[in-house]
């Protein structure tokens, strides 16, 4: 379901393109849906800095971070990096979660389907993050094809990789997170014939447990909450 943010009278084919992070926030997944094709970035290197394992989710105290263990080196790819679970930390988060949303509307069916998705076993981050993602995009309705980095085979670095996996892709729009302006020239986007564009997402107040409105939350929090009410979300941005 997307906005008028295409103009297919102009033939905008648009591309988006993020690492895939643990159970991101709501624009993550507004981002996704503003696209025709979403590129799960994950043949770059992992960071710490980076959401990769990890997340904020409401509680009574305010927000918390729900992260989990890595097996990582120096310079591995995201998707070189497997998560320790052998330490127990998806049953922690099962935990975790189940005592701080277990009174939501929603909580019993997405809870269920996040666990069916995060028990399952995979060989590296990416994958999890990735599994997650696109189980919930379907849930939401959302039809943009999503594809790996990783499967295009593109070399080079920040900008010439965006640049580059964009004109593979025949994108010429190119919708990207505001983060990344200090180091993308809209110039260098232009002379590849793409338009460089900054999703602009604005949190909103739903219905969640316990006292205050908390933004910037995973998007299981609005799950949760709202169930997967896609039209909700769509509203909230016009």
């Amino acid at each position: 379901m997307k906005e008028n943010f295409h103009d297919l009278q102009n033939n905008e084919f648009i591309v988006a393109i993020h690492q895939p992070n643990y159970i991101p926030w709501l624009g993550y997944f507004y981002k996704i849906s503003q696209s025709e094709i979403f590129v799960f970035l994950d043949d770059v290197q992992f960071s710490n800095k980076g959401m990769h394992n990890y997340t904020y989710i409401k509680t009574p105290q305010g927000s918390y971070r729900l992260k989990y263990p890595v097996q990582q080196s120096l310079g591995d790819k995201i998707n070189e990096v497997r998560s320790k679970d052998e330490l127990g930390w998806k049953e922690r988060h099962l935990s975790i979660i189940e005592s701080n949303y277990k009174r939501s509307n929603h909580f019993l069916q997405v809870f269920n389907d996040y666990s069916e998705i995060l028990l399952k076993k995979y060989s590296n981050i990416a994958s999890l993050n990735i599994a997650l993602v696109q189980f919930f995009t379907d849930k939401l309705g959302i039809k943009t094809k999503c594809v790996k980095s990783s499967e295009l085979k593109i070399n080079g670095s920040r900008e010439e990789k965006i640049i580059s996996i964009c004109s593979v892709l025949g994108g010429n729009v190119y919708y990207s997170g505001v983060g990344a302006k200090e180091y993308q020239r809209e110039g260098h986007f232009n002379d590849a014939g793409i338009d460089l564009r900054y999703s602009v997402f604005k949190s909103f107040s739903y219905p969640q447990l316990w006292e205050g409105f908390q933004s910037n939350v995973t998007a299981l929090d609005y799950f949760m909450n709202c169930g997967y009410d896609w039209n909700m979300v769509v509203k909230s941005q016009k």
